[in-house]
């Protein structure tokens, strides 16, 4: 089969991200650590991305077309050797428009939903497909308005 497991599929971010996206923060991603490791005071050590070997770094962004509070907030994974800086918030408030470049999808089936019955009952699968996003890196969703000077959004696709 050409397509294995934990493919990233090449995706726009318009197709993503219809409405667009916002910046909440960007934190580094930690390997696992154990009880063990950190009951010995083991120093938790930072993910690295497994075709570059860079950091991995979660942007925290809100999905301005999910249909549910719980769709809204989404992680989006960035390969990068220093932290990616969030792009400037709109004047006036905390928001902050994100575009990302080099888009990837990876689809993965979540599982921990799915248990079977007592014994003679049906099988009940509650599993769903989930997706993981990364991206090369992030851009202003913002132009600059060269008659007042300040920042709008960029027209949607």
């Amino acid at each position: 089969m050409a397509i294995n497991g934990g493919t990233r599929f090449p995706v726009q971010h318009e197709d993503v991200f219809p409405k667009g996206a916002l910046v909440m923060s960007v934190e580094p991603i930690m390997k696992f650590q154990t009880a063990e490791d950190r009951a010995r005071g083991k120093a938790p050590e930072p993910e690295t991305d497994k075709d570059t070997g860079e950091r991995s770094w979660a942007v925290m962004v809100i999905d301005q077309a999910a249909e549910r509070k719980t769709d809204a907030v989404i992680t989006v994974k960035i390969a990068a050797p220093v932290q990616p800086v969030p792009p400037e918030a709109i004047p006036g408030t905390d928001l902050r428009p994100v575009t990302f470049e080099g888009l990837t999808v990876t689809p993965w089936l979540d599982d921990k939903a799915c248990r079977p019955g007592p014994a003679g009952d049906k099988h009940r699968c509650r599993a769903r497909l989930g997706y993981s996003l990364r991206a090369k890196g992030m851009n202003s969703a913002l132009i600059k308005n060269p008659v007042r000077g300040t920042a709008t959004e960029k027209p949607a696709a």
